[in-house]
């Protein structure tokens, strides 16, 4: 049986796949208990940087699924919640007495605090934003000066008031008496403020002395050792004789799966590309070329344009678009893997850890739905594949990093995400042809102009977006009426948030002349300035 993303979220949280051994069981590992901090998946990626494996999992896990799962330590993220209020995320006090060792962040040294008898109280002032931390002593400031002061990042309404017996404070702010502490006898500490965020420099040197004087971790979680690790595990679960296919898409995610899979299985993966007549301009030349020429990899191309553009004939709502081209594409998937053979067994899919760990609460129930996801997933049950997903502990740019020791060229590597619904979330109205070749020409003179001005690498996510608004316009010393194009950049880490792209004038203004010299149908282009949140990263 297949299921969704959020299904099995639901069911097993963020645990690697039940099929044979997750690769984490070979390395050291960092266990972070998530109480609904904005900077939970921050704290993961900081832990990752420092090549140590670490999941994030809500508080529900039990004592003895946490004694199971043999975390070489435990991190207690931040949260909106006060520890004495009620139905608030909390944690076993068990968990103190394990001998683990546990590091509380903000709301997870509240809860410190709290579970050992600490006085946790409502500041008499909100403390957000940088604060001057003055170091007393402590195993987590090893490099820091008795005395010293250093900025960090605070983002609290309560503090600690009193410290619990057994602890003693370790560094102090104004408006933090006790802004970090740590228990005498065992390996229990806890900051106010949020190591994690770049607004605390040296954040990264206090994550580092947890990770590797007080846990003993070793830094061995590095692309290489996941691609040797991980084939070993995919040849372990497939056996020497399933077929296996993967549903390429042909952008970051989906290609360095199927190159990962395919390593570890040779001719019998079988990679199946829809081309459902949404993609960017010469995204099928592209995709062919890269995985039949130079990587040998057995792939069918679908033809299904006319098909899709049938689906989405008077289609405005971007919800309706998705379901119809997700419908669809079920339907053209199923058709195309049944001819594949009666051998296969396992069905890849390039789903990303953000993916997994988004479908949780910290109280253990499915987040808010702000829109379905990009991806094209969920497939029926009635396909009769085991679900392979090499890729599910991995942040985006651990896939990059994965794609380049596999050998991936970098212009597929590096590319910007590309939603799963195509360009049909980038019109803002119907899906025609002729919107369509309008968008994919606008789109294409834009990234060129992004390429030529050496700003592609440090844009997260470039695209040109066509309005359904018509404005005059004066071309030729003729009045029009035509086409608005909105062009959208951020920078971002991960796409969890997300900035504008603050270009240089003059590369906007190249890109707007030409995109109204030779794109017909349009007269004016407009540049979105909004950030993730208030809005999100695409239009629809």
């Amino acid at each position: 049986m297949v299921r969704t993303v959020q299904e099995r979220g639901r069911e097993t949280g963020v645990q690697a796949d039940t099929e044979g051994v997750g690769v984490s069981a070979h390395h050291d590992r960092i266990l972070i208990i998530d109480f609904g901090s904005q900077y939970t998946q921050l704290i993961a990626r900081r832990v990752r940087e420092a090549h140590v494996y670490c999941e994030i999992h809500p508080p529900s896990r039990t004592i003895e699924w946490i004694r199971a799962w043999n975390p070489k330590g435990i991190i207690l993220s931040g949260g909106p919640s006060s520890v004495y209020g009620e139905s608030v995320p909390t944690a076993d006090p068990e968990l103190l007495e394990l001998g683990t060792p546990v590091l509380g962040l903000c709301y997870g040294m509240q809860l410190l605090a709290h579970l050992s008898g600490g006085k946790v109280v409502r500041a008499s002032r909100r403390e957000y934003g940088r604060a001057q931390l003055r170091v007393e002593d402590g195993r987590l400031f090893h490099g820091f000066g008795r005395g010293e002061e250093t900025p960090v990042w605070m983002s609290h309404g309560d503090h600690v008031d009193t410290a619990p017996p057994g602890y003693t404070v370790t560094a102090s702010s104004v408006n933090s008496p006790v802004a970090a502490f740590e228990h005498r006898q065992r390996p229990l500490f806890g900051v106010q403020f949020h190591p994690e965020v770049a607004h605390t420099p040296r954040g990264g040197e206090i994550l580092n002395n947890y990770l590797f004087e007080i846990c003993g971790c070793t830094p061995d979680w590095t692309p290489g050792h996941f691609v040797e690790t991980e084939v070993a595990r995919i040849q372990e679960v497939v056996g020497p004789t399933a077929r296996v296919i993967c549903g390429l898409s042909g952008g970051v995610d989906s290609s360095v799966a199927a190159v990962l899979v395919h390593r570890a299985v040779g001719d019998r993966l079988t990679c199946i590309f829809v081309d459902h007549g949404l993609l960017r301009l010469h995204e099928r030349d592209q995709v062919e070329q890269t995985f039949r020429r130079h990587l040998g990899i057995d792939l069918r191309v679908v033809d299904a344009q006319a098909r899709f553009l049938e689906k989405l004939a008077g289609i405005t709502d971007p919800e309706e678009k998705r379901r119809r081209i997700g419908g669809t594409f079920i339907d053209v998937f199923e058709s195309e893997a049944r001819a594949v053979g009666k051998d296969v067994g396992y069905l890849v899919q390039g789903t990303l850890y953000p993916d997994v760990i988004e479908s949780l609460s910290p109280l253990g129930g499915p987040s808010v739905t702000i829109k379905t996801h990009h991806n094209v997933g969920g497939l029926p049950e009635r396909l009769p594949f085991k679900l392979l997903e090499p890729l599910r502990e991995l942040f985006k740019d651990e896939v990059r990093q994965v794609g380049r020791e596999l050998g991936l060229p970098e212009e597929m590597v590096g590319r910007h995400p590309f939603p799963g619904p195509g360009l049909a979330i980038r019109i803002l109205g119907e899906v025609s042809p002729e919107n369509l070749e309008m968008l994919r020409r606008a789109d294409s003179i834009y990234t060129e102009e992004i390429r030529a001005a050496g700003l592609y690498d440090d844009i997260w996510q470039a695209f040109a977006v066509l309005l359904p608004v018509r404005s005059v316009g004066v071309q030729g010393d003729c009045r029009t009426y035509d086409q608005v194009i909105a062009l959208r950049a951020v920078t971002s880490r991960d796409g969890m948030t997300a900035d504008w792209f603050a270009f240089p004038p003059e590369v906007l203004a190249r890109v707007s002349n030409r995109i109204a010299n030779e794109v017909d149908g349009v007269n004016r282009v407009v540049y979105d300035v909004s950030s993730k949140p208030p809005a999100t990263i695409e239009w629809e």
